[in-house]
């Protein structure tokens, strides 16, 4: 008969997730960026979350806060590596790389950019999902622990009108987003935004899977959202910067592990 252990109490024990020390240099930090922000582009992949030329996520560059890494038009998430990010300042000139870049996803991203000075990050797909939730032209509702992550940290970008190629809609979008973590684009998709490369890729992730959720419950039947308090409650513990970026190490892990080639 095997002998029963004696429970080691949570409290104390050492918490193997760490906060991320500093960058020593702006080099170093560049190359963290710009891994996490391929790793991003092959888990969006493994989502399934790519539809020919449309999506983009962007790192804001360390060393100059008005340029950003974002990745080359045509060339599918799956295959993105490091070397293959490109270098864009705010109007629109590629500084380093040698293909060109969605149009809409620089109008989108360099307001945001512009408007947002704590965005590191950002980030917009056309996930299935995302697309069907949209078309309804809601809010996520707290169904769920999980979807109070968004919860009065969001907001709806209506009406649609179009792909966004003008100044003035870019402008239009980064105002409505604010400083929320994410928008819905009515007709449109999803987009995240925040302090770091691994929060908005894990908050994109997480909002696709609450609005498929939330569709779900929907269809089978009348739901029973979380009360305001509680999930106000809820949205501090599950919906932090710093959550989204520990929620995103073990994806990063598997990612590399599976595919380290995205590291070239």
């Amino acid at each position: 008969m095997n002998a029963i252990t004696q429970p080691t109490p949570l409290r104390g024990r050492e918490i193997r997730l760490q906060p991320r020390h500093p960058a020593a240099t702006f080099e170093e930090e560049r190359l963290h960026r710009k891994q996490r922000l391929a790793a991003t582009f092959r888990l969006f992949a493994r989502y399934g979350f790519d539809q020919g030329l449309a999506g983009h996520v962007t790192a804001r560059d360390p060393e100059f806060p008005d340029r950003f890494w974002i990745n080359p038009l045509a060339v599918h998430f799956s295959q993105i590596k490091v070397s293959n990010l490109q270098l864009v300042d705010h109007e629109g000139n590629i500084l380093i790389g040698d293909k060109p870049i969605n149009q809409a996803g620089f109008t989108i991203h360099s307001a945001i950019h512009r408007a947002r000075p704590d965005a590191i990050a950002a980030a917009h797909t056309h996930s299935t999902y995302g697309k069907a939730f949209s078309a309804l032209g809601i809010e996520l509702a707290p169904l769920t622990q999980d979807s109070c992550a968004f919860y009065e940290d969001h907001a709806v970008f209506d009406p649609f009108s179009g792909v966004v190629l003008n100044e003035s809609e870019g402008d239009r979008l980064a105002d409505t987003l604010g400083n929320r973590k994410a928008l819905i684009l009515q007709n449109h998709g999803l987009l995240t935004a925040g302090p770091t490369v691994e929060a908005v890729a894990w908050w994109f992730i997480a909002m696709d899977n609450a609005a498929r959720t939330q569709l779900l419950a929907q269809a089978a039947g009348e739901t029973r959202p979380i009360a305001p308090d509680v999930a106000r409650l809820t949205a501090s513990q599950v919906g932090t910067a710093q959550g989204g970026y520990y929620s995103f190490q073990p994806l990063w892990d598997w990612i590399t592990a599976a595919e380290p080639d995205l590291l070239d």
